[in-house]
């Protein structure tokens, strides 16, 4: 029965599990590591699904943002990162700090917007301590409350390399995971908004 109402009620797989523990029953979802045996064949899904987007950027991340798989084509704008934010490498962190890409990013206050919207309502959904130390560092400053909507119309604009880099994003979650660590875990691929951007990424060198 509490299965049932947490699922009608769309309840995250963690805060289940703490429903569970209230009524006396045992987690029903485990967590395990990414890189361990067991979830060898979902971690291949992604990595595939990362190089196949190749030659656009694409990352995967957890609840935290920190990014746990990219591919080839995010490693350019990683150069002039400060190597405190690489290790390990948070999405919010890398995007928004002036030691990580927010140097580069022409429409960074959109960019932010963005990010705030998209952390309020994971917030909403599952109280998380260590999200919440993050939005109050990088996110509460400026915020009006309001939800960005249409999200994937909002392009993010990149100055790199002499060249104005105009990406929108989708992600893409594991379909009805049983495991924490694939609930958690999103992929993020970027596009190309406009001709520019496409050919500066198709390219033979890039």
């Amino acid at each position: 029965m509490v299965l049932r109402l947490a699922e009608q009620l769309d309840v995250p797989l963690r805060e289940r599990n703490a429903l569970l523990l209230a009524a006396g029953f045992a987690p029903r979802y485990a967590e395990t590591p990414l890189d361990s045996t067991a979830l060898s064949m979902a971690r291949a899904a992604v990595d595939r699904v990362l190089r196949a987007h190749e030659p656009y950027p694409a990352i995967a991340f957890d609840r935290h943002w920190d990014i746990v798989l990219t591919n080839r084509a995010v490693e350019p704008f990683l150069v002039g990162v400060a190597p405190e934010l690489l290790q390990p490498m948070n999405l919010i962190r890398l995007g928004l700090d002036p030691r990580g890409l927010a140097p580069l990013v022409a429409n960074l206050g959109d960019v932010r917007n963005v990010f705030r919207s998209r952390v309020r309502r994971q917030l909403a959904a599952a109280p998380n301590p260590r999200l919440t130390a993050l939005y109050a560092e990088l996110l509460a400053d400026g915020d009006t409350g309001e939800t960005v909507e249409a999200e994937v119309v909002i392009p993010m604009v990149i100055r790199f390399e002499g060249v104005e880099l105009q990406l929108f994003s989708t992600i893409t979650t594991f379909g009805t995971p049983l495991d924490l660590t694939l609930n958690d875990l999103a992929v993020e691929a970027y596009y190309p908004a406009d001709a520019e951007t496409a050919a500066y990424f198709e390219r033979p060198t890039a």
